[in-house]
């Protein structure tokens, strides 16, 4: 014979337990703050705390948009976060001093078209980060 009321505390304690284990996604703000401001600036000018003890200035992001051509190149844009560039693992094209982001980033994945009509699955934060910095443009 079962006891289905001894299984109650069970069922509960796991349901309790998958409120307080969910783990809350950062914002692309949130996201930004914590891994580009430092050398980026928190407007994305490119004039954040450590810029000052960089060799090369860190970009300025708000205008990404006119320096191509008044299009946000949003797949450009996380590509470089990612780290994907074509070049030695560790190093971003161009010898800049840019950390690869992608192992940081990695988790749920959204469809992503960068304009080419292709969905891609592309990670949730990385995505985040890129539609954040769209929003700095000016």
């Amino acid at each position: 014979m079962q006891f289905p009321w001894m299984t109650l505390p069970l069922v509960l304690s796991f349901g309790l337990t998958a409120c307080v284990d969910q783990e809350t996604t950062p914002s692309g703000a949130e996201d930004f703050m914590s891994f580009c401001a430092a050398c980026h600036g928190a407007g994305g000018k490119g004039d954040g705390p450590a810029a000052a003890r960089l060799d090369r200035k860190p970009a300025d992001l708000t205008g990404l948009s006119v320096r191509n051509g008044g299009v946000f190149p949003g797949t450009k844009v996380m590509a470089k976060i990612w780290g994907y560039t074509g070049v030695a693992p560790g190093r971003q094209a161009g010898g800049s001093p840019m950390p690869e982001f992608g192992p940081l980033l990695q988790g749920d994945l959204v469809p992503y078209d960068g304009g080419d009509g292709i969905a891609t699955p592309t990670p949730v934060r990385l995505v985040a980060i890129a539609e954040y910095l769209r929003v700095l443009q000016r």
